[in-house]
C-alpha cells in the first residue's frame, strides 16, 4: 500500500510539476470610452450625422453596408486571389505542423534497424565462429526504444510556446485578411473619388470653353478687350492641365486594384467604382472598449507572443535543472544466417537509464533564462504598445468621422455657394456686365468647391470603413465552416497580472 501510495505522489508531481511562469493576460486598466471628448456634428445642408450605434456588432463581411455588388465580388476574389492571404495561410499551416511535432515529445521514440556485415579475420587469428572460417557474415536486427520522461515540464513548455506561436500565426493570417479586404475598400473608394473629380473637371471644362466662346463673340464685336480672352484662355488651359495627373492617378489606381485582386496589372479588373454608387452604411458599430483587445487581430497576435516568450522562460529554467532518459537501448537478434535471427540464442537487449544534471558551464544557462526572462518583459511591452495603437486607431478614426460630417456640410454649402455665384457670371458675361477678373475667381471658386465636394464624400466613406478596420472587421462573426482553417484558438485569456 505504501509503495502504491509513493508511485501515485510521484506521477503527480511528473503529471503537475512544470517550471516557469503561468501565463495570464497582463492587467490594462481599459477605459471606458474611445475619445476624451464628444461628437460635434450636428444634422445640417442635408447632411445628417454618422450614427453610432454600441449595439450593432462589427458583420463578418463589413464591406458589404456600402451597398455595391462590384465592391462585395472584388473583396470575395481578393480574398480567395492575393499571394498574401496564400502566404499567411502557409505560415500558419507550417506553424501547426511544427506544434504537432512539438507535441511528439511527449511519446516514447521507437525505431527499427537492420545491418548485415560482411567480414573477413586474418589467418594468424582465431576465427570467430564455430566453423573456423576466417569469411563471414553477420545479421543484426534491433529495435530502440528511447523516452525523456517530462519531469520539470520542459516538453510541456516547449508545447506551449508552439501552441503560441501557431495561434500567432493564426492572428496574423486573419490581420492579412483584414487588411487587404480593408485595402480594396479604399482603393475603391479613391477610384470612384478620382472618377468624380475626372468627371466634375471636365464639366468646369466644357463651362469654360462657353465662357471663352462668349468672349471670342464679344472681342469680335469689341465689348471686351484682347486681354479678357487671353485671360480666359489661360484659365482654361490651366484647367485642362490638372486631367493628366487625374488620369495619372486612376491608372495607377486601377493597377493597384488589379493586384490586390491577385492579377497582373495587363490583365486589369471589370468592375468600375462610381461614387454614387457607393453608399455610406447607415449605421456604424462602437462596441465597448474592453472587447477591442477580443477583436483586434493584431492585439492578439502581440498577446500570443507573449505567451510564446512565457513558456521560452520554462524552458530556460528547465534546461539547468536534472536532465532525465529512459529507455530500451536495444532489443534485438545477432546471427551469421538470416534462418537464426531471433532465435532464443541470438536473442540480446540492453536497458538503461541516465540523468544529467549541468554542473559548470560559465554561466551560459544562467544567462540564457535571464536572456528569456527580459524577452517576456520586451513583448509585454510589446502588447501595451499594440494596445495602446488599437485604442488610437479607433479614436483617431471616430474624430474624423466626426470631421468628416462636418467637413462634408461645409463642403456641400461651399460648392453650392460658388455654383450659384459663378452661375450669375456666366450671366453678366453673356450681357457684357463683367468684368475678366471677376468672372476668373468665381471659376477658380467653383472649380475648387466641386473638387472639395467630391473629396470630402470620398472621406466620408474611407474613414467609415477605416472604423471597421479599427475594430477588428468581424471576423469572430464568421461561420465556423467558412473559416475551419482558422478556428483553432491557442491563446489563454486570463485578466491577471502575469507571475514570472
Amino acid at each position: 500500500m505504501k509503495t502504491r501510495r509513493l508511485s501515485l505522489c510521484a506521477a503527480v508531481l511528473l503529471a503537475g510539476c512544470a517550471v516557469g511562469p503561468d501565463y495570464v493576460r497582463p492587467a490594462l486598466n481599459l477605459p471606458g470610452r474611445w475619445t476624451a471628448g464628444t461628437a460635434t456634428a450636428k444634422d445640417a445642408e442635408g447632411v445628417p450625422p454618422a450614427r453610432l450605434s454600441p449595439d450593432l456588432d462589427v458583420p463578418a463581411q463589413w464591406w458589404q453596408g456600402f451597398h455595391s455588388e462590384p465592391l462585395n465580388a472584388l473583396v470575395a476574389r481578393s480574398l480567395a486571389g492575393n499571394p498574401t492571404i496564400e502566404a499567411a495561410d502557409a505560415a500558419l499551416r507550417a506553424a501547426r505542423e511544427s506544434e504537432a511535432a512539438d507535441r511528439a515529445a511527449f511519446w516514447p521514440t521507437l525505431a527499427l534497424g537492420y545491418a548485415p556485415t560482411r567480414q573477413r579475420v586474418a589467418n594468424a587469428v582465431a576465427s570467430p565462429v564455430s566453423s573456423n572460417a576466417n569469411l563471414y557474415t553477420l545479421h543484426t536486427a534491433q529495435v530502440t526504444v528511447s523516452y525523456t520522461p517530462d519531469v520539470f515540464g520542459a516538453t510541456r513548455r516547449q508545447v506551449e510556446g508552439a501552441e503560441a506561436q501557431s495561434g500567432q500565426q493564426r492572428f496574423e493570417a486573419l490581420a492579412a485578411r483584414l487588411t487587404l479586404s480593408s485595402n480594396v475598400v479604399a482603393a475603391a473608394i479613391a477610384e470612384a473619388s478620382l472618377r468624380a473629380q475626372r468627371r466634375a473637371t471636365l464639366e468646369i471644362v466644357a463651362g469654360q470653353k462657353e465662357v471663352l466662346e462668349a468672349y471670342s463673340k464679344q472681342l469680335a464685336l469689341g465689348q471686351v478687350a484682347p486681354a479678357d480672352v487671353d485671360a480666359q484662355e489661360a484659365s482654361l488651359a490651366a484647367t485642362e492641365a490638372t486631367l493628366p495627373p487625374l488620369d495619372k492617378q486612376l491608372a495607377q489606381q486601377r493597377n493597384l486594384l488589379a493586384v490586390l485582386a491577385g492579377r497582373y496589372p495587363g490583365e486589369g479588373i471589370e468592375a468600375q467604382f462610381e461614387l454614387d454608387a457607393l453608399q455610406l452604411p447607415t449605421e456604424l458599430p462602437l462596441t465597448l472598449p474592453s472587447t477591442l483587445v477580443e477583436h483586434r487581430p493584431d492585439v492578439r497576435a502581440a498577446e500570443a507572443q507573449l505567451q510564446a516568450a512565457s513558456a521560452a522562460i520554462g524552458m530556460a529554467v528547465a534546461a539547468r535543472l536534472p536532465n532525465v532518459t529512459l529507455g530500451v537501448n536495444a532489443v534485438g537478434s545477432s546471427a551469421y544466417t538470416l534462418s537464426k535471427l531471433f532465435t532464443s540464442s541470438t536473442a540480446f537487449w540492453t536497458v538503461a537509464a541516465s540523468v544529467t544534471q549541468p554542473l559548470f558551464d560559465s554561466g551560459a544557462l544562467k544567462h540564457r533564462e535571464a536572456a528569456a526572462r527580459a524577452a517576456f518583459d520586451q513583448s509585454a511591452a510589446q502588447y501595451r504598445a499594440t494596445v495602446l495603437g488599437a485604442f488610437q486607431d479607433v479614436a483617431n478614426t471616430l474624430e474624423a468621422i466626426d470631421a468628416d460630417t462636418r467637413g462634408l456640410q461645409a463642403a456641400l454649402k461651399a460648392e453650392r455657394t460658388a455654383s450659384q455665384s459663378l452661375a450669375r457670371m456666366r450671366r453678366q458675361v453673356q450681357l457684357g456686365d463683367a468684368s475678366a477678373l471677376a468672372l476668373r475667381l468665381a471659376q477658380q471658386a467653383q472649380q475648387q468647391a466641386t473638387l472639395g465636394l467630391v473629396q470630402a464624400r470620398a472621406q466620408r466613406l474611407t474613414d467609415a470603413a477605416a472604423l471597421f478596420q479599427a475594430l477588428g472587421g468581424g471576423w469572430w462573426n464568421q461561420p465556423a465552416d467558412s473559416i475551419a482553417s482558422l478556428s483553432s484558438d491557442a491563446t489563454s485569456t486570463a485578466t491577471a497580472a502575469p507571475k514570472p
